[in-house]
């Protein structure tokens, strides 16, 4: 469980593994439980999946930490051979589109964060403005300009402070 008193952006005293497991095309993944992770792959793959997940983690926030963003969470997808016993870290990762960056200058914890994430695509895809209803059966419309842009110069910013390069 968590502490209480927590608030939109609060910072946990450690990292936690909170499981998910795919969903539909389209969807967000569904949050499982530590013990439904268990029951997909048994207990030993489970804690193995639980320390890999939090050592990744837990490297990337101090990597973050140090170059003045905040790295509030992120996702990472793992393959199984089950002959081989081989776990595979798989997808994309630490990327915008994974992980939840802030930025450290202008944390406040109480309020939205603003984010160097894809939270501004979803956002705008969810405002009266995109004239969408994704629970309709038509797909997304296609975004605009300035909301391309704006996505585009997050992710640079974010790639430049956390590489310390420029991007070209």
């Amino acid at each position: 469980p968590l502490p209480e008193g927590l608030v939109d952006g609060s910072r946990l005293e450690r990292a936690i593994f909170t499981p998910s497991a795919k969903a539909e095309v389209g969807e967000h993944d569904e949050n499982i439980s530590y013990d439904d992770v268990v029951a997909m792959v048994g207990d030993d793959i489970a804690g193995r999946l639980s320390e890999l997940t939090l050592k990744i983690y837990t490297a990337a926030e101090k990597i973050a930490r140090e170059r003045g963003i905040i790295l509030a969470d992120t996702k990472v997808e793992f393959g199984y051979d089950a002959v081989s016993g081989a776990i595979t870290l798989g997808d994309e990762v630490l990327t915008p589109d994974s992980s939840r960056f802030w930025d450290a200058a202008t944390y406040e914890p109480g309020k939205a964060q603003p984010s160097y994430d894809k939270q501004y695509v979803r956002d705008w895809l969810t405002s009266a403005e995109s004239g969408w209803d994704r629970n309709s059966d038509t797909p997304p419309p296609a975004l605009p300009e300035d909301v391309v842009a704006r996505t585009r110069s997050r992710y640079v910013e974010a790639y430049e402070k956390l590489t310390g390069k420029a991007f070209s």
